[in-house]
Order: structure tokens, then sequence, then C-alpha cells
């Protein structure tokens, strides 16, 4: 009797370690699935915190870049709110050291002059304001870029400083002329403005072509008034 009684119960023994054997499978295969999930997940955050990275070195890049070019204005920014920035030391050009250039016929009344002094941007603009009541040149045509270069290679030197100058940020920053005139011509040297460093624009003495440069270097100018 007590025989019979202990069959079922190995029979219900057998059944239940056979359904064990065969979950053990499904449920490897379930955190299987789940260490999968989490892997893809964190793969994911891994883009996204690369992806936020390579965004935010761009972006300082290009701050980098604006910066740079952000010299120069600051630079006629604290002369404007300061006078006595300017007026200490300052001193305009003795006669000899200019030399009067030969204007355009089409404005009997406009005058230039080659300042052989070499002196930063800021202060060459400052000069000819404060001197000769105008602003460094600014040149809109072929012609009349042709005229002044032969008068700027009198100054033995490799550039001299025109009125151009790179202003703005990022996609808005464009060149434009000290005197508020339009930038409708331009005579670049091969690979300038793009490959070129600094914000403001210096023409070559040999060919009259422009480039631009670190506004803090000295050279000789051009003055219109």
């Amino acid at each position: 009797m007590q025989r019979l009684l202990l069959l079922p119960v190995l029979l219900l023994g057998t059944v239940s370690a056979l359904h064990l054997e065969n979950d053990v499978p499904h449920l490897q295969s379930l955190e299987t699935e789940a260490d999968l999930g989490q892997d893809l997940v964190s793969s994911r955050e891994q883009e996204r915190d690369l992806a936020l990275t390579k965004e935010v070195t761009q972006a300082k890049g290009e701050e980098v870049k604006a910066s740079a070019c952000q010299d120069a204005s600051e630079d006629e920014e604290a002369m404007e709110s300061d006078p006595a920035a300017l007026d200490k030391d300052f001193q305009c050009p003795r006669e000899e050291d200019t030399v009067e250039v030969q204007g355009s016929p089409r404005c009997k009344a406009c005058h230039y002059l080659l300042v052989q002094t070499p002196t930063t941007f800021t202060n060459a603009q400052n000069i000819c304001s404060k001197c000769y009541g105008g602003n460094l040149l600014s040149i809109h045509s072929f012609n009349f870029n042709y005229r002044i270069r032969h008068y700027a290679s009198t100054t033995n030197q490799a550039q001299v400083w025109i009125g151009g100058i790179l202003r703005g940020w990022f996609l808005w920053k464009r060149f434009c002329w000290t005197d508020g005139s339009h930038w409708n011509f331009a005579y670049w040297s091969p690979g300038q403005p793009g490959n070129g460093r600094g914000c403001c624009v210096a023409l070559c003495t040999k060919g009259g072509y422009w480039r631009r440069a670190q506004c803090k270097k000295q050279l000789p100018f051009l003055c219109s008034f």
C-alpha cells in the first residue's frame, strides 16, 4: 500500500525536474536578451556623449577663431571709449615721412597720403582720422589699385595697410572698409582670404595683391581724406 502511494509522488518529481530543465534554456535566453538590450542602450548613450563632445569641441574651435578676429574691434572700441589713450604720446607723422599720392581724375577733391612710418592697423586708422580728417584708404577698382601699388612700392616694405577689416561673427563675418564705403572690389592673393590669418587687410607692394594680416602688425599705411 505504501509503495502504491510513493509511486505518484516519484512521478510528480520526475515531471517537475523535466519542466525545470526545459525552462533553463528559456531563462538563459531571456538573460542574454536583457544583457544585449543593456549593451545596446549603453552603446547609444556613448554615441550620444561622443556627439555632444564633438559639438562642444567644434563650438569652442569656432569661438577661438572668432575671438582671434575680435582683437582689432576691441582695440578700436577701447580707443573710442578712452580718447586719452590716443592723446597720450600721440603725434602726427612728420611731413618728410609722408608721400602725397596722385588722386583719381574722377575725384579731384580726393586726397591720398602714404605714411611711411610703420604702425598697427588701429593706430594707422586713428592717425588718418585725427591728423588728416579721413580714414585708411578704400579701393574700388583695378586701375586705382594699380596706381596705389606704384606709390606703395616706394616704402621698401613688403606690405602697407589699407582700410579693409573683417568684422562680424561666424556666418555673418564680412570684409568692410573703415570709411563705410561699399565693398565692391577685391584683389586677393592666391589662397586669400580663406587661408589667411588676421582680420586686417594689407596691400602687397609687389603685385598689388591683398592679404589678411594680424592687426597688431606694424606697417606703413595709406590715408584718404
